[in-house]
């Protein structure tokens, strides 16, 4: 099978229903962004070196493989499961919990940066939070996005946040301090 149709020369793209649709939809900008978050999640990881946060992220990347495909999914399929689980929240949650343990309270604001990794993490916090947007916009035209399915994307950029803080804590890398300017 050649990686290439032709079928979207035009400016049109399928949905999972084959439903023809543009481009520049809220419901592709939305599975879209996932996608560049995923993506982004691959490269954080090659910058990651505890096997656990190697592990969670490799599940957050499955998670957000099952969400771009209920997204790229008309709202008007019945057949298709549009929600998170629950329980995938949850897990996410205990992350977050277990990474704060570890961290120095936050008593100002810290600037996206750090080592690489922490770096890159950030960078993944800001595209989730785009993706995120953009999920609320899709539900708020046509309120078909599950309530799990966004609160999931919303504890994925917490999560990324307070990772970003531990890559920097694991690499010995002060966090760079927010200096309110006079």
């Amino acid at each position: 099978m050649k990686p290439y149709t032709k079928t979207g020369d035009c400016g049109q793209t399928s949905l999972a229903s084959n439903q023809r649709v543009s481009k520049t939809c809220t419901r592709i900008e939305a599975y879209g962004t996932v996608d560049e978050l995923n993506s982004q999640i691959g490269l954080l990881i090659t910058y990651c070196n505890a096997p656990h946060d190697i592990a969670v992220l490799t599940e957050v990347q499955e998670t957000l493989f099952v969400i771009g495909g209920i997204l790229a999914t008309d709202a008007s399929d019945s057949e298709t499961d549009c929600s998170v689980a629950t329980d995938t929240i949850l897990h996410l949650e205990q992350e977050i919990d277990a990474i704060c343990t570890t961290l120095p309270p936050l008593k100002s604001f810290i600037l996206p940066g750090g080592c690489r990794a922490s770096a890159v993490s950030h960078v993944c916090r800001t595209v989730c939070r785009r993706a995120e947007r953009r999920i609320i916009c899709l539900n708020e035209q046509e309120n078909s996005v599950h309530s799990n399915l966004i609160a999931y994307i919303n504890r994925l950029s917490d999560y990324l946040f307070v990772l970003a803080r531990k890559l920097n804590l694991d690499e010995n890398h002060p966090e760079i301090i927010w200096r309110k300017q006079k």
